[in-house]
């Protein structure tokens, strides 16, 4: 089977992206069936590509960065596409935490036995062929190819322009790792152009393709929901929140905010709302906002907050909701857990919110009244990782309830089949 690795003179998107999606049914129907041992030996050996080829990929990253500059991307997203060193062992670190989890394949979920004497057993088994959109991020490459081949399935990757060169370097340790395993290289593919009729037609491939992932901005998922012709798992915004309840312990809410907004601000996690009770603002407010401002963080308030810190930019109606990815944060204070609640659930996006306090009953409110895929007590909201939950690595944050929420690891990329065994049984 042809693995491209770009479209040649004379090939049409359709006629690529239809083989890729043949190519990709094909290997899935081996991955199906793929030792555990295969597969962990070819997420090893993409790790080891990744470190020996580093010179590579950073090379191949310094023309995505060039290329980015010239068309005034943000900081944030440089820091999104730049590859260091260190980010690339981290890459193959992940990879090799992939490998150390336990299969998912033929796990039995549960089991059970009928009067009549059949056997029933619910078991786990592979999505299938994964489409997977993102954008900037090239580690998303290694995350999702190794993710989705741990689970059985194989993926056709479609990273963003910004990224092209980025991700086809990693991709092609990846394609190593599939060789010394002896697997199929189409069980990882990536669409070999930046087109974006390349995504149209891969939306509308329903006959080969089982799942679509996409992982970036409000516009890709918008676009990807409303054309999709198949299952989706939708990443929106991290429109994250973090209240400070007014029973806060002063020292670990400046910490918590602090890391929670800077520790990096371009990642779905960093929090982009901070909502402080009326009962603490005297006390809380400046100490919190000043360690920001410390570190670089532009605040926006309400009138309250402008009023105790006239450095503060005045908060407009959209400021509340806004992803920022930027150093920069919307602050309001507000009259209680009433109001703070009411503020998530109209503005949030169903990411990740987080309460400081050290009230059990407050904590225990918070956590099982608002709506989002992660919720947190007096932990930084940039946990908010797959990674960090221990699952090796992620595809993204689901924010969708269908299916998979939260992060999307390697059992969140697994459907299930009953098996039903008999003696003989006839339905009277």
């Amino acid at each position: 089977m042809t693995v491209f690795s770009n479209i040649t003179e004379g090939q049409s998107i359709d006629s690529v992206m239809e083989e890729l999606g043949r190519n990709a049914k094909d290997a899935a129907q081996t991955l199906s069936l793929t030792p555990t041992d295969a597969k962990n030996t070819a997420l090893l050996e993409g790790a080891k590509a990744l470190r020996s080829r580093t010179g590579d990929i950073l090379a191949a990253n310094e023309k995505d960065l060039a290329a980015a500059r010239d068309k005034g991307l943000s900081e944030a997203m440089l820091d999104r596409l730049q590859l260091t060193a260190e980010r690339i062992d981290a890459i193959a670190t992940g990879l090799e935490a992939i490998a150390a989890l336990p299969d998912p394949i033929g796990d039995v979920i549960a089991e059970w036995d009928r009067p009549n004497g059949l056997e029933i057993s619910r078991v786990r088994v592979p999505l299938g062929v994964i489409g997977i959109i993102y954008e900037s991020r090239p580690n998303v490459t290694a995350d999702a190819g190794a993710l989705s081949l741990k689970a059985g399935n194989a993926c056709i990757l479609r990273g963003g322009s910004e990224s092209y060169h980025s991700s086809r370097a990693i991709w092609e340790c990846l394609q190593d790792g599939l060789s010394a395993a002896g697997l199929p290289a189409a069980s990882i593919q990536i669409i070999p152009t930046t087109d974006r009729a390349a995504v149209g037609k891969l939306l509308t491939m329903s006959e080969t393709v089982d799942v679509i992932v996409p992982r970036g901005g409000r516009s890709l998922i918008e676009r990807v929901q409303k054309e999709s012709r198949i299952p989706v798992f939708s990443h929106l915004d991290g429109l994250v929140h973090v209240y400070v309840d007014e029973k806060a312990d002063l020292e670990k809410a400046v910490s918590l905010v602090a890391n929670s907004k800077m520790r990096r601000v371009s990642i779905c996690g960093a929090t982009e709302t901070l909502l402080v009770n009326r009962a603490v603002a005297d006390t809380h407010l400046l100490p919190i906002l000043d360690k920001l401002v410390e570190l670089g963080c532009e605040i926006r308030g309400d009138e309250d907050v402008c009023a105790r810190m006239p450095a503060a930019v005045p908060a407009t109606e959209a400021d509340w909701a806004t992803e920022y990815l930027e150093p920069i944060l919307s602050v309001r204070i507000v009259d209680g857990m009433d109001q703070a609640l009411a503020h998530i659930a109209e503005y949030g996006s169903h990411h990740t919110d987080c309460i400081i306090t050290e009230d059990a009953t407050a904590a225990a409110r918070f956590l099982n009244e608002v709506d989002s895929a992660i919720v947190l007590h007096n932990a930084s909201t940039q946990f908010a990782d797959g990674g960090e939950f221990g699952m090796g690595a992620e595809i993204g944050i689901s924010t969708g309830k269908m299916h998979a929420r939260g992060p999307v690891g390697v059992e969140q990329l697994t459907s299930y089949k009953y098996q039903v065994r008999g003696t003989g049984q006839t339905r009277p």
